[in-house]
């Protein structure tokens, strides 16, 4: 039970075409281990929907989603109806995004600055001690902006659908421990589904940009901008494994683009390309006195259409830790990935390659070294791929949990 002046936790749920999935997080929200926190679900879809009649199944599903909720037990629940007749969005490019701004301005609106925004989706499920992880995790870090929560993806039933999925999740713990590697402070995995906020740091970063698809990267690198993210807990969000064409880019897409070995927008990049990055970032505090040359330079002077971007950071921060965050401000998480999809392109190695490249530097005595050695993601066999996702996944909640308090 929460005190009076504890923060309250707000739990953010967009909610589209999920009628057969909420059931069972609003059950893992049943099931905590604690009381008094506040559960927000936004049910959305593009007005126009229901004039559409390919869309009919759609706005039945939320239809019914809404009645169900209506009809839940949950203490503290608060139904945002974005998808009845004159309800739904207006411009249909609106989404996701625009779902999870409007969900956390309203808890802004109505919650203190040091409450607690939890990000969620309608298709996540978690442990009985997730809410009050969070909570006891702010308690400790009163000054963190904000926390990209540890996740795991369950398997299922389908194969091709796992395969997908463990290629996918591959890439993002590589990506990931390979960004830690380089220095940068942009070393998250954005998922929607698992990320919290205090109410001030949401403010202080004027809220969530809505945007269609990525709006979990775009809200969690202005949070590193602002200051602390967190990166570790012991509880553990499980996003559904599943197809879904409901956003652009992320998870559901990307598993329908693999299923048909659509991966060019998901590479296992060289570390060659991360070396040039962690090269780059090394030059930092060199960099206030004169200009140098980095391996970035070509990238920068193609994108920022300047010759040197550092000099007007050199011209405006004399002290050398404000000229440094400074250089981490304009080479942000966005501009890094834009280097390495420029780079990819110049090698000539398999993801697979990269992969065992990655294993023989860092970690050639990982018991899996073996079988990254004989990957194919194509034939090699599930069990011994998820076996390759399970390193990965504890190497970077070991490294997480040893880089906890800095």
């Amino acid at each position: 039970m929460v005190t009076e002046n504890s923060p309250v936790i707000h739990v953010a749920i967009p909610a589209y075409n999920e009628a057969e999935y909420i059931p069972h997080t609003i059950k893992c929200l049943s099931d905590q281990n604690v009381t008094g926190f506040h559960t927000w679900v936004c049910v959305n879809q593009p007005d126009d929907f229901n004039q559409l009649s390919e869309k009919q199944a759609v706005v039945k599903n939320n239809q019914s989603t809404l009645s169900w909720l209506e009809t839940c037990n949950l203490p503290h629940l608060h139904i945002i109806n974005r998808s009845s007749p004159g309800k739904g969005w207006k411009n249909c490019t609106e989404g996701v995004g625009m779902a999870r701004k409007v969900l956390m301005d309203e808890i802004a609106q109505d919650a203190k600055d040091h409450d607690i925004i939890v990000s969620m989706d309608a298709d996540t499920v978690f442990h009985s001690g997730y809410i009050r992880s969070i909570s006891e995790l702010f308690k400790e870090r009163p000054d963190a902006a904000g926390l990209s929560n540890p996740y795991y993806h369950p398997l299922i039933s389908v194969e091709p659908v796992n395969r997908a999925m463990l290629r996918y999740e591959i890439y993002m713990r590589y990506y990931a421990l390979n960004m830690r590697l380089t220095g940068t402070p942009y070393h998250f995995t954005p998922l929607g589904s698992a990320m919290a906020a205090p109410v001030w740091a949401y403010k202080k970063v004027n809220g969530m940009t809505p945007k269609k698809s990525g709006e979990d990267f775009y809200f969690l690198q202005k949070i590193v901008k602002s200051g602390k993210l967190l990166k570790y807990n012991h509880e553990i969000v499980y996003p559904a494994t599943r197809l879904s064409d409901r956003v652009f880019f992320g998870t559901g897409p990307a598993l329908i683009k693999g299923i048909h070995q659509g991966w060019d927008a998901y590479p296992l990049f060289h570390l060659q390309s991360f070396e040039k990055v962690k090269k780059t970032i090394s030059l930092f505090p060199e960099l206030i006195k004169q200009s140098k040359p980095t391996p970035m330079d070509v990238f920068f002077r193609e994108h920022f259409k300047q010759n040197d971007i550092f000099a007007p950071l050199r011209k405006n921060h004399k002290n050398t830790l404000r000229f440094i965050k400074a250089c981490h401000e304009k080479v942000d998480g966005l501009r890094i990935l834009q280097f390495l999809k420029t780079e990819q392109p110049f090698t000539d190695f398999t993801d697979e390659q990269n992969l065992m490249h990655f294993f023989l530097k860092y970690f050639p005595n990982a018991p899996v070294l073996k079988s990254v050695k004989n990957l194919n993601f194509l034939k090699t066999d599930v069990e011994t791929i998820d076996k390759i996702r399970n390193f990965l996944f504890e190497k970077e909640l070991e490294i997480q949990r040893k880089n906890a308090g800095s």
